[in-house]
């Protein structure tokens, strides 16, 4: 007898995957032998992600990839993250275009549902989060023009760092360099867009030093999607000995006016991709931003088998937002959004390591917690005005969370990782205004869990391991998810319900000497409640939860130096991604529906020559993506695509300058395209057309004295 939803037989993907792993781990014993374990280097670089514990991302039990500082910037405009992520499978990371709304960040189909900004994906800087307390994330506060490497980590263990589903991103800074430096970077292109930037560092004695500084502006391929974007970084180190280190790291982003171009119906995006939504040029949509944030990290060794390291972070943001609809009604929230946040937070964890049963064993224990307190609130939008006053309230979130983690080598080749987390976040409203029309919405909620996690990796050979894991994860609602009721009146909608995941995963690794690398991983996803939209007009959003879903799939990333001065990346990702008990609101029956905004299937692939004799660099890069839901009913879809880009570039070097200069054409085909999706948004304006054919002039400069 077979059981429909686990035991019994396995699904038809499921015994696809298992045979793939067990025939590439058949062929993987006669490889040659990897470095020792503890070692860094080559292809296998250092990683802190998966567990907390620092160890090479080949030993962790998790699918995680690192991406280093080349791969980040060479020939690189160093805009976003969507430049480099698509070589990681099972990211979806898709510029939109609208810079106004953020990249649009998903892994393994968590996040797609984020009309703005980032959902479902933690992001870290340096250990600092990017991702509020309500687990809201900003990917745009990222400075990748001093990024040293990005790690992105997907399946249960993205459960230990508390209101995610989908898994981490997280990128490092790179510390000062040793010697007085002066760095510049310029470039220019399509659509008016250029940037220009500088940066200085030194490092004296114990004391580092480095900072950043960059402007972006661009008139957009689309009508109405000027940008202008000031982004700042700054870091001082402090070394007074190889047992303790401080960092103090500062970030500060200003994008005044940022227009929004809206979505666009089948029937626009036909007759000029390059339009601009309805009621964007009447409401003049648009948003500001203003980030300031503050992070010290300090570390210290007490001793051969013990760490302690302690993080704090503080900051304010201010966000307005004009949307494409008045909201001038009396009981109506207003068509202006306007923000005034303060945030703040710390974490402390200790860990040990021991000798356990003739293996070794890592612990460590942890807490962190984090507040932010924001007046929001709502103004009449009268034609890109802000009018009379329609909302205002003190909003406060607050996360805290306990984690307990281990890690131990039981046996040579066998090695056993778990950990439990405790998260609670609680959610304040203080609604201070108060009419005849618009009835008091004060209120809170808090929303907890206990989530806990478990791997298991074994060591076929010494290039080659098999890996599996399996644990809870646990998501709530954001203060923008529960800011609008569906019926339009104001006050939040403290019915939504955390959601609630088991997640199952299994793979294989292999390392060609120091010259290759093949990760291969089979997942399963299952939620209860999960949090998906549920309408999108002019900007504003409404949610609901559906009863259950399920995420399948497989990932495949490879890199290997080809010889000849040839090298080349694939990273394949299919995810089944489907509602399996959901009803919508007009009581349709939805089960087995795709969830919008996730392809079935995508491709990333390049190929890169490399002349070491004259510092010649160029590459050929490739996606493709299958096509995809934009509602829940099914109803419509944007089409499959694929494209090319190539670039081109030198890295010269005389005595002490370092000079890169590059360009590159994106869309080489010029292929029309839908680059992304605006799940469930009224009216059919679901698209976000891409950008043709396009080209960027570049250089980046460096001086050591």
């Amino acid at each position: 007898m077979k059981r429909r939803n686990g035991g019994g037989e396995h699904p038809a993907w499921a015994r696809r995957g298992a045979a793939a792993l067990l025939s590439i781990a058949a062929c993987a014993q006669a490889q040659q032998p990897r470095p020792a374990r503890g070692a860094s280097g080559g292809l296998d670089p250092v990683t802190v992600s998966a567990t907390r514990i620092e160890q090479r991302s080949f030993d962790a039990p998790a699918a995680i990839d690192a991406i280093g500082r080349d791969a980040i910037r060479q020939q690189m405009p160093g805009i976003d993250l969507s430049e480099s992520l698509g070589r990681i499978p099972g990211i979806r990371a898709r510029k939109r275009e609208n810079f106004a709304q953020d990249l649009q960040l998903s892994s393994r189909g968590f996040g797609a549902r984020a009309a703005f900004g980032v959902r479902g994906v933690r992001l870290l800087q340096d250990g600092i989060p990017f991702t509020a307390p309500d687990g809201q994330g900003q990917t745009g506060l990222f400075d990748l023009e001093a990024a040293e490497r990005i790690e992105v980590l997907r399946g249960p263990f993205a459960a230990l760092y508390g209101n995610a589903s989908g898994g981490l991103v997280s990128v490092f800074t790179g510390d000062p360099p040793q010697h007085p430096t002066w760095r510049a970077t310029g470039h220019g292109g399509s659509f008016g867009a250029w940037k220009s930037g500088a940066g200085v560092g030194d490092t004296i004695g114990a004391v580092g030093v480095r900072a950043d500084a960059s402007r972006f502006d661009t008139d957009g391929y689309r009508e109405h999607s000027r940008t202008r974007r000031d982004l700042a970084s700054a870091r001082l180190t402090y070394v007074g000995n190889p047992d303790n280190r401080f960092a103090l790291d500062a970030t500060v982003l200003d994008q005044p006016d940022t227009a929004d171009p809206l979505g666009l119906t089948r029937q626009q995006v036909k007759q000029n991709p390059r339009q601009a939504g309805t009621g964007a040029i009447a409401f003049d949509t648009r948003k500001s931003v203003q980030h300031r944030q503050l992070g010290l990290s300090w570390q210290s060794r007490l001793g051969a088998r013990d760490t302690l390291t302690l993080r704090g972070h503080l900051g304010a943001r201010q966000v307005t937002q004009f949307l494409a609809f008045s909201g001038a009604a009396a009981s109506s929230s207003g068509g202006v959004v306007d923000l005034d946040r303060s945030f703040g937070g710390a974490s402390l964890q200790w860990t040990h390591s021991a000798v356990l049963a003739g293996g070794h064993l890592d612990i460590m224990l942890g807490i962190d917690g984090d507040r932010m307190q924001e007046r929001r609130r709502g103004y009449v939008n009268a034609s890109g005005v802000a009018g009379a006053l329609r909302r205002n309230e003190m909003d406060t979130a607050a996360s805290l969370g306990h984690y307990a983690i281990a890690e131990w080598w039981f046996a040579p080749d066998w090695k056993l990782s778990g950990g439990v987390r405790r998260s609670s976040v609680s959610f304040d409203v203080r609604d201070d205004f108060v009419t005849a029309f618009n009835p008091d919405d004060s209120g809170s909620k808090r929303y907890a869990a206990t989530n806990p996690v478990i791997g298991l990796l074994h060591a076929l050979s010494d290039t080659v391991d098999l890996y599996a894991s399996v644990g809870r994860g646990f998501e709530t609602p954001t203060f923008a998810e529960l800011a609008y009721r569906p019926d339009g009146v104001p006050g939040l909608k403290f019915a939504l319900e955390p959601s609630r995941s088991t997640n199952h995963e299994a793979g294989i690794r292999m390392m060609f000497g120091r010259a290759g690398r093949l990760n291969l991983a089979v997942f399963r996803t299952t939620t209860r409640n999960d949090i998906v939209p549920d309408v999108n007009t002019g900007g504003r959003t409404t949610f609901r939860n559906a009863a259950r879903t399920a995420r399948r799939g497989i990932e495949l990333g490879m890199e290997s130096e080809l010889g000849a001065g040839f090298s080349g990346s694939l990273a394949w990702t299919l995810v089944d991604a489907k509602f399996r008990d959901y009803l919508s609101t007009s009581g349709t029956d939805l089960s087995g529906n795709a969830i919008p905004g996730v392809p079935r299937s995508s491709l990333y692939a390049e190929l890169v020559w490399r002349d070491a004799a004259s510092g010649f660099v160029t590459g050929v890069e490739g996606r493709w993506a299958a096509k995809l839901a934009a509602d829940d009913a099914n109803s419509e879809y944007a089409g499959s695509h694929a494209v090319l880009g190539w670039r081109a570039g030198f890295d010269w070097r005389f005595g002490r300058l370092r000079l890169s200069p590059f360009v590159r054409v994106d869309n080489l085909s010029d292929t029309r395209y839908v680059g992304s999706v605006i799940v469930n948004a009224a009216n059919g304006r679901y698209y976000e057309p891409a950008p043709w054919r396009n080209w960027l002039v570049g250089a980046r400069a460096s001086y050591t004295f």
